[in-house]
């Protein structure tokens, strides 16, 4: 990539990205890969501090609010907005009426109205948004424990989007909605993104671009996402858009000013979450495991397994083998795995894998060296040596490769 290059930048994209965490972690790792492909230089090219990341302590009703505020005084007519929400959508009913929230980090069932953001409120801070070009992408309705403890005098039933942003469509002005799902369906997790998610990330990456110009439209996103979703998720998930009064506008640059695709920045096959509000437990000889929820106390096959966990558990040993342990690394993967464990730290090695969406902790090996040789083996069975040089040239350039 020349130095003109790196300076090609999608300079009226603005945008506000929130993972809740909190008993949906994988909210924040998804918010987290959003992010990332907007402020990719060779993808969306966003300005880094024109993209705006809250997730698990960080995003809470006041620290999201006050980020729409800031939002709005920062943008203007000519602005690209993108606003993404991983984490529950609520319709609640209650002695006092029926409403709708998103529950950001630290809601409070007993104390809604000042722990979540309400749908009126939702609307009212996109309404404020002064962009002709807007997108709203919720990936909401995920499987969960909030629907199991009820608070008292209230029923809570999962909605994928609140009434009041559909209402706000109807009055135009370039605003568009994509949620992740069905009333009736729940938002499947995955690895390493959920299957709306990643759907989305690799629309933005040009993944069906109607017209190779350089730019993702509002419209490749959407008839990608659902296309793409439904299959991966045998039909049990389909996203719904709302696309009234808009124009199919540019999104984002998909290739960083190039008109010809350059992929995914991640090597992962992606999967999808067999059953929702189930979890797997993998543990190790000597390893206490905690969650929430449900309790979990016993001995299984020698080890004490002990913790919290919400929703059925399925109990499993983890692999002691992996699968590229009988790989014969090629001269590329020798040479890659030199550099990783000579010049990269555990941390940014941690890094790395997140950045390829490798799961760090299901690689074999120990240490430095054993993690980095499995990783690059791993990217060598799944052709994907190249994303590991091409990571290592825009993170550490000072290597040389």
């Amino acid at each position: 990539m020349s130095d003109l290059d790196v300076l090609i930048r999608f300079t009226q994209g603005h945008a506000l990205v929130v993972g809740a965490g909190g008993d949906l972690p994988n909210t924040v790792n998804d918010a987290m890969g959003v992010a990332r492909i907007l402020k990719d230089p060779e993808r969306c090219a966003y300005p880094p501090d024109q993209v705006h990341l809250f997730t698990a302590e960080r995003a809470t009703r006041a620290a999201v609010l006050s980020a729409f505020d800031t939002l709005a005084q920062s943008t203007d007519p000519q602005s690209t907005i993108l606003v993404y929400f991983s984490g529950h959508g609520y319709r609640v009913t209650s002695p006092t009426g029926e409403f709708y929230y998103l529950l950001p980090y630290g809601y409070d069932l007993d104390r809604l109205y000042r722990t979540a953001v309400g749908g009126a409120e939702f609307a009212d801070r996109l309404r404020a948004l002064p962009a002709r070009k807007l997108l709203v992408l919720l990936d909401c309705c995920h499987a969960g424990g909030v629907g199991e403890a009820k608070a008292p005098g209230l029923q809570l039933l999962k909605a994928p989007l609140p009434p009041e942003a559909r209402a706000l469509l109807a009055e135009g002005g370039g605003r568009v909605l994509i949620a992740s799902s069905r009333e009736d369906e729940v938002s499947l997790a995955g690895k390493p993104y959920s299957a709306f998610t990643r759907a989305l990330i690799e629309a933005l990456c040009g993944a069906s671009v109607a017209k190779q110009d350089g730019y993702v439209r509002v419209a490749d996103l959407a008839m990608y996402a659902r296309e793409v979703v439904p299959r991966r998720t045998q039909e049990r998930q389909h996203p719904i858009l709302h696309f009234e009064h808009a124009d199919n506008f540019a999104l984002a640059y998909y290739a960083g000013g190039d008109v010809r695709p350059k992929g995914l920045p991640f090597a992962a096959e992606p999967q999808v979450e067999p059953e929702p509000r189930t979890s797997t437990v993998f543990y190790q000889r000597g390893q206490v495991v905690h969650g929430s929820q449900t309790n979990i106390v016993g001995d299984v096959h020698g080890p004490v397994l002990s913790g919290t966990f919400q929703g059925p558990v399925t109990i499993a040993s983890r692999p002691s083998t992996d699968e590229t342990l009988d790989l014969e690394p090629s001269p590329e993967a020798t040479r890659l795995h030199r550099i990783l464990k000579t010049r990269l730290d555990l941390e940014e090695l941690r890094t790395l894998c997140f950045d390829l969406g490798v799961n760090y902790d299901d690689l074999g090996g120990e240490g430095l060296s054993g993690k980095a040789r499995q990783l690059v083996l791993r990217l060598q069975k799944q052709d994907g040596l190249h994303l590991l040089l091409e990571w290592l040239r825009r993170e550490r350039p000072d290597v040389g490769v």
